[in-house]
């Protein structure tokens, strides 16, 4: 049982899985949501905290195990697309940072149980290229314990919506969104900086 545990848990880091935490937990920005949630629920549209958490997580998990064989499809490699990546997750804490909107969601669909609660606030094209970029860094049992942290987090948030609100004060979503998106913004840094690193001594060698 010891054996197992321990190749379960091979590869654990303490400061990866907070790492990953923060980075997942800036970009899925379920606290910036909150404003959004309230608003969907005071029009009668039905928010299912626990399915909105469930998809958000299968879909993200999903993305996370098959995201390098659709990279492969296009011949493209884990440090490449975690550069590219980095450039999405450094827009986004301009967002955050900045009160801007550079990311517009103009999908067709209106309704909110899938759209736009699970699709794109939670698992999100931002989420996907998160988890994919710190794949090329971190190992995956930190991300995937990150992600689980975050997605208790997420069903806690959107079931007592209106109490975490309350509770934070606009002052204080404000005040989390600025700092979180300066974290994400040195996040993005870090990405950019470790994985072109290594790309361009790829392109020396070869």
């Amino acid at each position: 049982m010891q054996k197992k545990g321990g190749i379960m848990f091979q590869g654990f880091d303490w400061q990866q899985m907070v790492s990953a935490f923060i980075a997942l937990f800036a970009v899925i920005d379920i606290i910036g949501a909150i404003p959004i949630i309230i608003s969907l629920k005071e029009k009668g549209k039905g928010v299912n905290a626990l399915q909105a958490t469930v998809i958000s997580f299968v879909l993200m998990l999903a993305f996370f195990y098959a995201g390098d064989m659709i990279l492969k499809l296009f011949n493209v490699d884990i440090e490449s697309f975690a550069v590219a990546g980095s450039f999405v997750i450094f827009l986004l804490s301009l967002e955050m940072i900045l009160d801007i909107e550079i990311f517009k969601n103009q999908g067709p669909i209106k309704e909110a149980t899938l759209v736009p609660l699970v699709f794109p606030l939670l698992a999100g094209a931002a989420s996907f290229t998160t988890l994919l970029s710190l794949r090329a860094e971190y190992a995956s049992i930190n991300i995937l314990i990150a992600l689980v942290l975050n997605m208790f987090w997420v069903y806690f948030v959107v079931t007592y919506t209106s109490r975490v609100e309350r509770f934070l004060g606009k002052g204080g979503i404000y005040l989390i969104r600025k700092f979180f998106g300066i974290i994400l913004l040195a996040i993005s840094v870090r990405l950019f900086t470790a994985n072109i690193t290594q790309l361009l001594c790829g392109l020396q060698q070869s």
